[in-house]
C-alpha cells in the first residue's frame, strides 16, 4: 500500500498549492478575486447549511433490515417485500422530534418520528409515522397553523405556552394526542425504547384485488420506557445530543435496536359501519376488534458513514408507495401526500431522490429531466415526452390503484364525528393512581406559564368532559377556582 498522500484538489480536480494563505496583492495587500481555490472553499462554507426541516428538524438515524416472519401476510398484500416468510429488505430508519429546531435538546416532551424507508424491489416504500398511534389534528388544512403555536412567537422570537394551549384549547380533537404527550411515554429514554405506529390508516391490496385497511405497530423488543422529566430536563442542559448518541453507541457496540412489526387488518366494508372514524388520525382503533397480526422485525444495524449525508439529506415522504400498499381518505394523509415531498424539493432540490441515500435500488425510468443536481446522466438521449414511438418506458395498467367508491358534494367537509373526549376519557381511565398523578402535574406545569386564565379554563373544560375526575385535578394542581357552568359540562 503507497505511503503517498493524497493530493489535495479543488472540487473540480485541480490541485490545491497553498492551502494555508490566500493570494493578495502584495504581503499586506487585498485578496485577489482570481484566488479561486479561496473563492470556491468560502462558498461552499457559505452553503454548507441546507434549510433546515421545518418539522423534524433535529434527528439520528440508522441502516438496516426488515425481515418477514409471517408467512401469510401475501393474503392481504402483494406488496413484493412482504411476499414471504424470510425475505429481507435493505432499510433506512430516521428518528427525530416533531417541533424542536436543528440545535434543541433531545429529552423535550415531543412526539418522535419514526420514519423508514424500505429499499424493495419494486422502488422505495416510504413510512412517515410517529411514536404515538395519533396526532394533534386531522385535517392537514390545519397543520400549519399547529406548528406555528410549537414554533416561536414572532414578536419575541421565544416559545409562547399562550399560543401552545390557546391552540390546543380551541381544538378539543387533539386532547387525545396531548395526553399521550404529558403521559409517561411523553419522554422517551431513547430512540430504541419507544413504538412506531404508521398512524394513518393505509390500504393493502392482494394479487386478487381484495383491498383491506390496516394499521401498523412497531412495537419495541427493547420495550417501552419513559424518562423522569427532572432527568430529561438535565439531560437537556448537560447532553442535548442524549439520544442521538445513545443510538450511535447501540450499534457501534453490536447491540442493535429492532422492532417487531404487527398490522391490524380491517375488512374493507368495516370502514362504513364502524364505531370510530377510522380514517380519522385523532383515534384509534381498538385491538379488541382487530387484533394485531405479526408480519416481521425491523433491525438496524448500521450507522451512518457520514451523518449529513445520510441522516441531514434523507428524504422520505408517504407518496412513495409500493403496488399493493395505497393511501387512504385520511386528510391529514392526503394532505402529508403533497407537503412531504414538496418539503424535499424546497430543501434538496428537485431531484433529491438521485441522493445515494434516497436513491432506489432499481432502475429508475421516467421522463423527468434537468433541474438542479441531475447527476444520473439526466436520461442521455432517450426521448423526453410519452407516448412515443422509439421504445420509451411506458405504464403498467398492473400496478393501477384500487379504487375507491366517493359520493357527496365538493365542499368543506367536517369528520362525521365530534366526539374528541371518550378515546381520552377512556386512556385515562386506564391509568394507574400514579400515572394520574404524573400526567396532572405534566399538565399543570406545562399550562402554568399561560398569561391568560380563560385559556387554561377553556382546557379544564375539555378535561371535564373526558373525565370530571381529571378536570378536577388539573384545576386544583393550578389553584384555579372553576365555574359551575364548566363543572357542569357533559361529553
Amino acid at each position: 500500500m503507497s505511503n503517498e498522500k493524497k493530493r489535495m484538489t479543488t472540487a473540480s480536480g485541480a490541485p490545491v498549492g497553498d492551502n494555508q494563505n490566500s493570494i493578495t496583492a502584495g504581503k499586506r495587500g487585498p485578496t485577489l478575486i482570481q484566488d479561486v481555490h479561496f473563492l470556491e472553499k468560502m462558498a461552499h462554507f457559505d452553503r454548507e447549511r441546507i434549510p433546515e426541516r421545518v418539522v423534524h428538524a433535529k434527528g439520528a438515524g440508522a441502516f438496516g433490515y426488515f425481515e418477514v416472519t409471517n408467512d401469510e401476510i401475501s393474503k392481504y398484500t402483494k406488496a413484493d417485500f412482504l411476499s414471504e416468510k424470510g425475505k429481507r429488505t435493505e432499510m433506512f430508519a430516521r428518528f427525530s422530534t416533531v417541533a424542536g429546531e436543528l440545535g434543541s435538546a433531545d429529552t423535550v416532551r415531543d412526539p418522535r418520528g419514526f420514519a423508514l424507508k424500505f429499499y424493495t424491489d419494486e422502488g422505495n416504500y416510504d413510512l412517515v409515522g410517529n411514536n404515538t398511534p395519533i396526532f394533534f389534528v386531522r385535517d392537514a388544512i390545519k397543520f400549519p397553523d399547529f406548528i406555528h403555536t410549537q414554533k416561536r412567537n414572532p414578536r419575541t422570537g421565544l416559545k409562547d405556552k399562550d399560543m401552545v394551549w390557546d391552540f390546543w384549547s380551541l381544538s378539543p380533537e387533539s386532547l387525545h394526542q396531548i395526553t399521550y404527550l404529558h403521559g409517561d411515554r411523553g419522554i422517551p429514554a431513547t430512540y430504541r425504547h419507544m413504538n412506531g405506529y404508521g398512524s394513518h390508516t393505509y390500504k393493502w391490496v392482494n394479487d386478487e384485488g381484495e383491498a383491506f385497511w390496516v394499521k401498523y405497530h412497531f412495537i419495541s423488543d427493547q420495550g417501552v420506557k419513559g424518562l423522569d422529566v427532572d432527568v430529561a430536563d438535565q439531560l437537556a442542559g448537560e447532553q442535548p445530543d442524549y439520544h442521538r448518541e445513545d443510538l450511535y453507541n447501540a450499534i457501534e457496540n453490536g447491540d442493535n435496536p429492532s422492532w417487531t412489526l404487527y398490522v391490524q387488518i380491517i375488512p374493507y366494508e368495516d370502514y362504513k359501519t364502524y364505531k370510530w372514524d377510522i380514517f380519522d388520525v385523532t383515534k384509534t382503533v381498538s385491538q379488541k376488534d382487530y387484533p394485531r397480526i405479526e408480519v416481521g422485525k425491523m433491525v438496524l444495524n448500521r450507522n451512518p458513514e457520514n451523518h449529513f449525508a445520510d441522516v441531514e439529506q434523507s428524504a422520505l415522504s408517504p407518496a412513495n408507495l409500493v403496488p399493493g400498499i395505497e393511501t387512504s381518505p385520511d386528510k391529514m394523509l392526503q394532505g402529508r401526500l403533497f407537503s412531504y415531498s414538496d418539503t424535499q424539493r424546497y430543501r434538496l432540490g428537485v431531484n433529491h431522490q438521485q441522493i445515494p441515500v434516497n436513491r432506489p435500488k432499481v432502475d429508475v425510468n421516467h421522463y423527468q429531466r434537468d433541474g438542479y443536481m441531475a447527476v444520473n446522466g439526466n436520461g442521455g438521449g432517450n426521448p423526453v415526452y410519452e407516448p412515443n414511438s422509439v421504445d420509451g418506458p411506458v405504464e403498467d395498467p398492473a400496478t393501477k390503484i384500487n379504487p375507491f367508491e366517493v359520493e357527496g358534494v365538493a365542499d368543506s367537509v367536517a369528520h362525521d364525528s365530534d366526539d374528541h373526549y371518550t378515546q381520552p376519557g377512556d386512556l385515562y381511565r386506564l391509568m394507574s393512581e400514579d400515572e394520574k398523578l404524573r400526567l396532572v402535574k405534566n399538565f399543570a406545569d406545562h399550562m402554568r406559564p399561560v398569561t391568560r386564565e380563560d385559556i387554561k379554563l377553556r382546557q379544564i373544560e375539555h378535561f371535564y368532559k373526558a373525565d370530571p375526575e381529571w378536570g378536577e385535578r388539573v384545576a386544583e394542581e393550578l389553584g384555579l377556582s372553576v365555574p359551575e357552568s364548566v363543572k357542569a359540562v357533559k361529553n
